[in-house]
């Protein structure tokens, strides 16, 4: 049996995937580890596969930013399957304000800690959440690394991928506003689902990623 790796997302960590029922599979769950300041999401690649021992037979399951590092591992060597869940796989996918905030980039004077207290600002881009997913995020960006999300943030906007590898699954909501739907191609859609649906339809996205798994 594959082993899958869960990689979180921007301001997460694993509990991210706490309503995702994979028990019947072999589930390895990817803490983040500092980057240095020259890496770029390629790189931080790198190192997690070696850090994970990640193997060509692996399944890589990433939600957003966890996604397109998905990708980049895959780039390096051949995975079973990368399964994207509110994620892109190219630069052609990633939504405007990409463009703006490389030409602007004012998020390099906002402070690393300042951004592990900005949730009030984040929630309304990722959608509803109940109280205890709701407490759960904000536990989680309050204890993401200042130093990681810094770095980040600019690694993700100066990411400029466009090759897609073989056996890459998307999952996304049309109702995602961080990663609209309509820009990217051949994905699996689930409709009223927002970035935030790895909580919120969970149920949906188990029963997708369990039909995945079995082909």
């Amino acid at each position: 049996m594959s082993k899958i790796y869960l990689i979180a997302g921007l301001g997460a960590d694993c509990r991210i995937y706490n309503n995702i029922d994979l028990n019947d599979h072999d589930v390895i769950c990817v803490d983040w580890i500092e980057p240095h300041k020259t890496d770029t999401l390629a790189t931080y690649a790198q190192k997690l596969i070696h850090q994970y021992h990640i193997s060509s037979n692996s399944i890589i399951i990433g939600n957003s930013l966890g996604g397109m590092i998905a990708i980049e591992i895959a780039k390096i060597i051949p995975v079973a399957k990368v399964i994207q869940i509110s994620s892109i796989k190219t630069i052609d996918e990633a939504p405007w304000y990409f463009s703006l905030l490389r030409v602007v980039p004012f998020y390099k004077l906002i402070p690393g800690k300042i951004f592990t207290r900005l949730e009030f600002l984040i929630k309304p881009f990722f959608g509803h959440m109940n109280e205890a997913d709701n407490w759960l995020f904000v536990d989680m960006l309050k204890k993401t690394s200042p130093v990681f999300l810094k770095w980040a943030m600019d690694a993700i906007l100066k990411w400029d991928n466009k090759v897609v590898p073989e056996n890459v699954i998307q999952i996304t909501g049309n109702k995602d506003l961080v990663f609209q739907y309509k820009r990217i191609k051949d994905a699996i859609i689930i409709k009223g689902g927002t970035h935030i649906m790895i909580f919120e339809r969970a149920k949906e996205v188990t029963e997708i990623l369990k039909r995945i798994l079995k082909k």
